[in-house]
């Protein structure tokens, strides 16, 4: 990184005038969040525009969109608004981390409560969110939804807050109320549950990073409807819901280089094992199905060489390039925005090869 460089890499940016999204690149600074335009995968200087931190307040998770749930909305002193996509929970949380940071230099204790905050309880590994989802709705020992009443309105089929950290911990799923609280505001944030009542998305809607779930028995809660969609026939037949069944082992933002055109476009890629798949999606679009992907069996990944435009590669496309062959012979470029990403992404996939 350069100096004086917080962070930098890629993040889906809506546009002001036209409300479209589109990749740029972003370097965060102390005072200042830099994006860039891309050309075949790389930044064009000079910026395309700033964001001055100054006075600025952050929301993160910001819900604003149902099918983009992995926003930061920033709000500078001007009130203009900007809503950034970051790949996944993790690169999300650590670009709030280092905004915030960034916001708040000059407090000091702010600073170090964010560091607690990023040192707290992860999710173990042997523990999914669907299997927590699944025995929440165990007819025997799950969580029941019932009518419950906030400021004179009913609400069906909803739970109060503090019954599911009990219910967390009763479970073995958290150790105690504050992991509690933080696993369910992870079931929020990936839309397994949605708040209800004007206590709960207020909570929500704040953009404090510190309590986003209320363990409080005044605020209720339900089971997201998007849990429950199924996928329709023409979707099972376009693609096989086997391919994407596996668990995630590791996502983030690529360049791809595209077979026909043979053009580059940032693609959202997915690496999956059981069984071993490679997807990728436009992050783009809203749906959240990926517009191609590939069998990892038999494939052969190796980095390419970073003097000159390897053989190929089209453009003047060069350094952190690497090349996944299939078992079907088909070649994919892929390139990333470091040598040390580069390494973790073909050491991950060689993992399953």
């Amino acid at each position: 990184m350069e100096d004086g460089v917080l962070k930098e890499g890629f993040l889906v940016k809506r546009g002001h005038i036209v409300h479209n999204w589109k990749v740029r690149w972003f370097i965060l600074r102390q005072n200042t969040l830099l994006y860039y335009k891309l050309e075949a995968g790389r930044k064009v200087n000079p910026p395309k525009g700033r964001i001055l931190l100054d006075g600025c307040t952050i929301t993160c998770p910001c819900l604003e969109y149902e099918n983009r749930p992995l926003l930061i909305k920033l709000k500078t002193q001007t009130s203009t608004e900007y809503f950034l996509e970051a790949c996944s929970r993790e690169e999300r949380d650590a670009w709030a981390f280092e905004i915030t940071g960034a916001i708040h230099a000059g407090q000091p204790g702010k600073v170090q409560q964010l560091h607690i905050l990023k040192n707290s309880f992860k999710l173990p590994p042997h523990i999914s969110l669907h299997r927590i989802i699944d025995k929440m709705h165990d007819s025997s020992s799950g969580i029941r939804p019932s009518p419950n009443m906030e400021q004179g309105s009913t609400y069906k089929k909803t739970f109060i807050g503090s019954s599911l950290v009990d219910w967390l911990i009763s479970n073995s799923f958290a150790a105690s109320r504050l992991e509690a609280v933080t696993l369910a505001s992870m079931l929020m944030e990936e839309n397994f549950l949605r708040p209800v009542g004007a206590r709960s998305t207020g909570a929500i809607r704040s953009g404090d990073l510190v309590e986003q779930f209320l363990d409080d028995s005044t605020a209720l809660y339900t089971f997201a409807e998007s849990c429950k969609k199924k996928i329709s026939p023409k979707e099972e037949i376009s693609l096989s819901t086997v391919e994407l069944s596996g668990t995630v082992v590791k996502q983030g933002y690529l360049a791809k280089q595209g077979h026909k055109r043979k053009n580059w476009k940032v693609r959202r890629f997915v690496l999956r094992k059981d069984p071993a798949f490679l997807h990728y999606y436009d992050p783009s679009k809203e749906e959240n199905r990926p517009v191609g992907g590939f069998s990892l069996r038999g494939s052969l990944v190796s980095a390419l060489e970073d003097n000159g435009v390897p053989t190929g590669v089209k453009g003047n496309v060069q350094g952190n390039l690497f090349k996944v062959i299939t078992k079907d012979d088909t070649h994919y470029y892929i390139q990333a925005s470091s040598k040390a990403e580069r390494s973790e992404w073909i050491e991950a996939i060689k993992q399953l090869t």
